[in-house]
């Protein structure tokens, strides 16, 4: 029983002795940062214009434009853009937060076609 006690001493010993993985080092780090999405994520927030084939636009914002075509485009997005498939990306905007983005989501939202046709243009 001493041998084990004795044993388990030196093993916990040569831990303190071994230096720390870049991993522990690094949620170390992550954990004394104070929790911020952009901080940690560096996180681009878009608002976006679709072109449906019907050639209607289609305003939303996300926060990874790729991904967000990719699911328009399989008919997992937007109700509206179901109907009108394919869709195109015709013009974004990035913002650092997602207010922004939501913002100007809902002025885009609020022009005629032809405002949104010279924004695009």
């Amino acid at each position: 029983m001493k041998i084990q006690q004795k044993n388990s001493r030196v093993e916990k010993e040569q831990k303190k002795e071994q230096p720390e993985s870049v991993l522990e080092k690094t949620i170390s780090v992550v954990f004394l940062i104070p929790f911020s999405k952009r901080c940690v994520y560096n996180e681009m927030n878009y608002t976006y214009i679709l072109q449906c084939s019907d050639g209607t636009y289609y305003t939303g914002w996300t926060n990874d434009i790729a991904k967000r075509l990719k699911t328009h485009n399989e008919g997992k997005g937007a109700k509206y853009t179901r109907a009108r498939l394919p869709v195109t990306l015709a013009y974004y905007e990035a913002f650092e937060t997602k207010e922004e983005a939501m913002r100007r989501e809902w002025e885009i939202k609020q022009l005629s076609q032809k405002e949104k046709e010279k924004l695009i243009y």
